[in-house]
């Protein structure tokens, strides 16, 4: 696919599971491997969603999590219709390191809506303790007029609902329906312009 309706970011300290959560949604697998590998700039993929009569095209970009690669995250995020700030929810370092990316697109894109995504939750499953404690988390979400998801990449626990919800937030909005009616009328115009220079061209 080369057409992108929504562009949705993912953010987040490495090895919170962005890649995992990426891979889920898109390939519907998880990958264990994927957890303990660190994404260098930003990974790139596409999938095609339908919300009741509508088709949206969500082109996902991964970043990577590391300081060092903050500068370049900035470039990849500008333009973004949604992002996915993910943080792992036992600990308490990666929610800090999430909460910076929020200031971040609060500065840089505005109408950019947000999804806090806690993650690997199978492991609170098994015994851990959530950090910070997700009543605190709801109460940061609400402070900053975002949505909380908590998910498994693992299991699968709330990945397609929180990218299906981004797909019909984005549709909720009269505006962004005008886009796509536009940019379809768009591609259908270059489609036939192509189609004429193609036969000009044989000739």
């Amino acid at each position: 696919m080369h057409r992108v309706d929504v562009k949705v970011i993912l953010l987040g300290h490495g090895a919170v599971g962005k890649t995992s959560l990426l891979e889920r949604f898109v390939n519907e697998r998880f990958n264990e491997s994927l957890s303990y590998q660190n994404t260098i700039g930003a990974a790139f993929a596409s999938k095609q969603i339908q919300i009741d009569d509508q088709k949206l095209v969500l082109g996902i970009w991964d970043t990577a999590g590391s300081e060092r690669y903050d500068s370049m995250t900035k470039i990849y995020y500008r333009g973004a219709r949604a992002a996915i700030v993910c943080y792992d929810l036992s600990n308490q370092a990666t929610f800090n390191r999430a909460k910076y990316w929020v200031r971040e697109l609060r500065r840089v894109e505005e109408k950019c809506r947000i999804y806090l995504c806690g993650t690997k939750n199978d492991l609170l499953e098994m015994g851990h303790e959530p950090t910070p404690s997700l009543e605190a988390v709801e109460i940061y979400t609400s402070g900053i007029q975002a949505k909380f998801f908590i998910t498994s990449s693992k299991t699968g626990e709330n990945v397609c609902e929180m990218f299906r919800e981004i797909a019909e937030d984005f549709l909720s909005d009269p505006n962004n329906r005008e886009e796509l009616k536009q940019e379809l009328i768009s591609i259908s115009v270059n489609d036939k312009r192509s189609s004429c220079c193609a036969f000009l061209h044989r000739i």
